[in-house]
């Protein structure tokens, strides 16, 4: 086999999975990073990347930050990062404590990530984009996560609490009877659930632009009260929860920085101010 030059694990069939216990049961997890997808606009900035997680932010690629704010944590045991790995990627990947490749979707790339866990243990998947997660965010997800005890825990984060700190990130909204939501970058499961997620989200995305068919997976009481802005959490977890076949909880998070993520090429230019920000008033680095 050729030599690689990526710090690649060779571990016995059985061996990940009890890893993964031990992990869990000494209070650390399992945390994987998505790294793939796409060459996209945000790519393009950056001469050689494969897709926006190698575009570098302020000096630093993206997901060289999510690592290193993973890194930071003493919740987390291992970094394993899902990514293409060519010579481009390399350096940026190097703090992972293994690399696997990533697949042309998302779902396949979880799948990868996901690929000989132990079934059972919870294990926590980050988005790559996140360029000012902090260690005090992924601690309160991990406590909120751990508290629901759901096979399937979601950060998000309410309006106002995101616009105290972040008035100026952009962001879709939620809006439900008990406030105003939007999605973050961290997701905490057990990997038994993934077989119903996959199929899940491929109904999802056939069904993205068909009212019908979405009132078909939802149920058209869902969508209505949704739509009339009756739906609460509890609701929006019940129907989750009845569409997986196990439970799923919304972590509404203390620290907007897990919801802070890089989708557009302006984004870029806001990251770099929020981090020049927290540089000059010495309030951030990624361990706080």
């Amino acid at each position: 086999m050729p030599f690689s030059p990526f710090r690649s694990i060779r571990i016995r069939r059985g061996a990940e999975s009890a890893a993964t216990r031990r992990s869990t049961l000494n209070g650390r997890f399992t945390a994987i990073v998505l790294a793939g997808g796409p060459r996209d606009a945000v790519a393009e900035l950056e001469p050689g990347a494969p897709n926006k997680a190698f575009v570098r932010v302020a000096g630093v690629t993206l997901v060289e930050r999510t690592i290193t704010a993973l890194r930071s944590s003493p919740r987390v045991d291992r970094i394993v990062v899902v990514a293409p790995r060519t010579p481009a990627t390399r350096e940026a990947l190097a703090a992972a404590d293994e690399v696997r490749d990533d697949g042309p979707t998302m779902s396949e790339s979880l799948r990868a990530g996901l690929r000989d866990f132990d079934p059972s243990a919870l294990v926590l998947v980050f988005a790559s984009d996140l360029p000012i997660l902090t260690r005090a965010a992924i601690d309160d997800f991990i406590a909120r996560a751990e508290a629901g005890g759901a096979d399937l825990t979601y950060a998000c984060v309410e309006r106002t609490a995101h616009l105290a700190r972040f008035p100026d990130v952009p962001h879709t909204w939620a809006r439900l009877s008990d406030g105003t939501y939007c999605g973050g970058g961290g997701v905490a499961l057990r990997p038994r659930v993934f077989p119903a997620l996959e199929g899940l989200l491929g109904r999802l995305g056939r069904a993205r632009k068909n009212p019908l068919r979405l009132a078909a997976i939802f149920g058209p009481g869902v969508l209505a009260r949704y739509a009339l802005g009756s739906l609460t959490v509890a609701g929006a977890e019940q129907r989750g929860s009845e569409l997986l076949g196990a439970p799923v909880r919304a972590a509404v998070c203390a620290f907007p920085e897990i919801a802070v993520n890089v989708d557009r090429v302006s984004d870029v230019a806001l990251a770099e101010r929020l981090l020049a920000t927290y540089a000059k008033t010495q309030r951030f680095t990624a361990g706080t």
